[in-house]
């Protein structure tokens, strides 16, 4: 979709924002000791205030996502479901507990923003029962929804305080209904983004809603090879400060799950390379290639504790790599795409700034040397000007 002269398209990560009107789009490392709304309207208030707040358009990738645990009947189908539409709201997964073993799991000390409960046909009953309860009341959650079978909803709804019922999203067919469930997802992940603080003080600025970036980035996946030279299949990438998004065709996914979405998006929370630091360094120490990969790259693990530009470049590198590995056969994880199919990698968001085609290069080939042991290179393509995300806002309007 076109956009008019008078739109104003407005990103808030973690580390940078950045301004897109029709003629140009500038970015600017957040100061951090000001309010985002404050810091915003120092460096571009000359430009926001040319715009009515109707023609403002905002996303925002920096509360880092929401975390959920999933509780479900069986790994094949209501884990399996449930799952496919967390990670493709942007939530990010901290741990799935299958029911009948659920005495087993320990407890996660963490708040959990959602729990997840799901599981049985709705021709099925009586499926859940105390056990299920008693390990609810030592979780510490903010929300809980029930995604399975309508003969256990009242029983549910009795023994839970403030559970959202929904409609099963197993069919009679076991088939997945995603729609409801992500439609909830989704505005919860939105009410987080507008929960926080800063990003309150943004709706002074803007009538419309605030989305959130991974939403708008995959609303362009089918645009993109307008814009770029790019050879489907391939993959997305948006390194960022505080996660890093993968977005994908499904036609590089062999599990069949019958769904009416072309492209899907996971949101890995712990891989961002500023604000997720800590944890992409932990991720990374406990690979077992990592160590060849800082050879390859002629530095040693100190690099890890270092503050450098070097150091964030090779933050970023290892970032690509943990990435490519959580999606390939290599790791048995919740998804596995056909990395030996795709033609193209694109990558976007604040790691366009800092690497070079040539440093994103010699990561895939690694990968694909090292892991899957071939010779394939993906072309990569670098949206140095965050063409990808404007595409995605204007499609807002």
């Amino acid at each position: 979709m076109n956009v008019e002269k008078d739109k104003l398209l407005i990103d808030v990560g973690s580390t940078y924002f950045k301004v897109s009107t029709a003629d140009s789009i500038e970015q600017h490392a957040r100061d951090f000791n000001k309010k985002i709304l404050d810091d915003l309207t120092q460096r571009c208030g000359k430009t926001i205030d040319r715009f009515a707040k109707e023609d403002v358009y905002i996303c925002s990738s920096a509360n880092g996502g929401l975390s959920t645990l999933i509780i479900g009947i069986t790994q094949s189908f209501s884990l399996k479901y449930a799952t496919n539409i967390a990670f493709n709201s942007g939530i990010n997964i901290i741990d799935t507990v299958l029911y009948q073993n659920i005495e087993e799991y320990s407890i996660p000390s963490d708040l959990i923003d959602v729990v997840i409960v799901v599981g049985g046909i709705d021709s099925c009953g009586d499926i859940f029962g105390d056990d299920l309860y008693n390990y609810l009341a030592k979780l510490n959650y903010s929300n809980i929804v029930f995604v399975g079978s309508e003969q256990d909803a009242p029983m549910i709804q009795q023994n839970i305080d403030n559970v959202v019922i929904l409609p099963n999203i197993i069919d009679s067919k076991l088939h997945i209904v995603e729609e409801d469930l992500k439609d909830y997802l989704t505005n919860l992940y939105q009410q987080d983004i507008e929960g926080k603080e800063d990003i309150k003080h943004l709706y002074d600025i803007t009538a419309n809603q605030i989305y959130s970036t991974p939403y708008i980035v995959n609303k362009t996946l089918p645009l993109i090879d307008g814009s770029f030279s790019v050879a489907n299949p391939f993959i997305l990438l948006d390194v960022g400060g505080a996660t890093t998004d993968v977005h994908y065709s499904k036609d590089l996914v062999d599990d069949n799950i019958v769904t009416e979405n072309e492209y899907d998006r996971l949101v890995f929370k712990k891989l961002g390379v500023y604000k997720s630091r800590p944890s992409l360094v932990f991720a990374a120490k406990n690979n077992e290639f990592v160590y060849e990969l800082l050879m390859h790259l002629k530095v040693t693990e100190n690099i890890f504790e270092e503050h450098s530009e070097k150091a964030t470049k090779i933050l970023m590198q290892v970032a690509i790599f943990l990435v490519l590995c959580k999606i390939s056969y290599y790791r048995k994880a919740y998804i596995n795409l056909k990395l030996l199919a795709i033609n193209s990698i694109v990558l976007t968001g604040g790691i366009t700034k800092v690497l070079s085609n040539e440093e994103v290069e010699d990561i895939v080939a690694f990968f694909y040397k090292k892991i899957l042991t071939s010779e394939h290179k993906p072309t990569v393509v670098m949206d140095g000007n965050y063409d990808i995300w404007t595409l995605g806002a204007k499609g807002q309007e």
